[in-house]
C-alpha cells in the first residue's frame, strides 16, 4: 500500500509526529499505526526506507512527500 493510501487512515497525532520528526527513525507507536492503516513494512513500496540501529526510517522520497503535504503542496 502506498503512503497516499495509508496517510489518511492514521490519526492526527501520528501525522503530526511524522511532520515534526520528518527524517528521524519512526517512533514505534507511529509505526504501529502505519501498519494498522495498511502500510506493509515488508513491501517494496517507494516509501519504505531502511532499518537502522535506531529503528525504521522512511525513504528520502517519503520524507519529501510528507514535507510537501505538510506545506500544502501537491505531492
Amino acid at each position: 500500500m502506498e503512503i497516499i493510501e495509508w496517510w489518511p487512515k492514521i490519526d492526527p497525532t501520528a501525522k503530526e509526529w511524522l511532520v515534526t520528526h520528518n527524517g528521524e527513525a519512526v517512533a514505534p507507536d507511529v509505526l504501529t499505526k502505519i501498519v494498522a492503516a495498511g502500510g506493509s513494512l515488508t513491501s517494496d513500496a517507494w516509501w519504505i526506507g531502511e532499518e537502522g540501529p535506531d529503528g525504521f526510517y522512511l525513504s528520502d522520497e517519503a520524507i519529501d512527500w510528507i514535507e510537501a503535504t505538510a506545506n500544502g503542496e501537491k505531492a
